[in-house]
């Protein structure tokens, strides 16, 4: 059989009202109580929030991924608000000497360098990858320069959240 317990806290009261801010308020002076029955809890999070997408297929990539090829220039390659999954492949086709190969966020004025690729300096052909999330917000940017023909990076993403963390779905699924 269960017991219950009486409970007097405080802490507890005031992270309710602020988890639960429709309870906030109501019900002043009355205990919080506790039972030693065990009560089966239902996560439905993630379909309140409108996605039943499991959060490996919800960052899936599908046809609305943005892909760029930089090659000697310097290229704005995200200049949207939110979170976005990103993935870079740097590439070296028998690049004699040194060139600069860098993913950076920015806003604007000051610049932040995520990624800096090394580009072997004897030649040779050579590759890097990486898989990154990243959040960008206002007035930021995310820019990848290449100091070279033979040193593209190859820049690939999908937002996957808006900047007020609701989930983007991929486009196959939005209707």
């Amino acid at each position: 059989m269960a017991q219950e317990f009486q409970i007097n806290s405080s802490s507890i009261e005031s992270k309710i009202n602020q988890l639960l801010p429709s309870q906030g308020g109501y019900g002043a002076g009355i205990d919080f109580s506790a039972s030693t029955m065990v009560i089966p809890v239902v996560d439905l999070t993630t379909t309140a929030e409108g996605s039943s997408l499991r959060q490996d297929l919800q960052e899936s990539l599908s046809f609305d991924v943005t892909s760029n090829e930089i090659a000697n220039a310097t290229t704005t390659v995200i200049s949207t608000t939110g979170f976005f999954k990103c993935f870079a492949q740097s590439g070296a086709i028998n690049a004699g000497g040194s060139g600069t190969q860098e993913i950076r966020i920015t806003d604007g004025s000051t610049s932040k360098v995520l990624f800096d690729f090394q580009v072997n300096p004897t030649g040779g052909v050579g590759q890097e990858f990486v898989e990154f999330v990243v959040c960008v917000g206002s007035g930021q940017s995310i820019v990848c320069q290449s100091g070279a023909t033979t040193q593209p990076i190859r820049f690939v993403s999908r937002q996957i959240a808006t900047i007020q963390g609701n989930l983007v779905n991929p486009t196959a699924l939005q209707t």
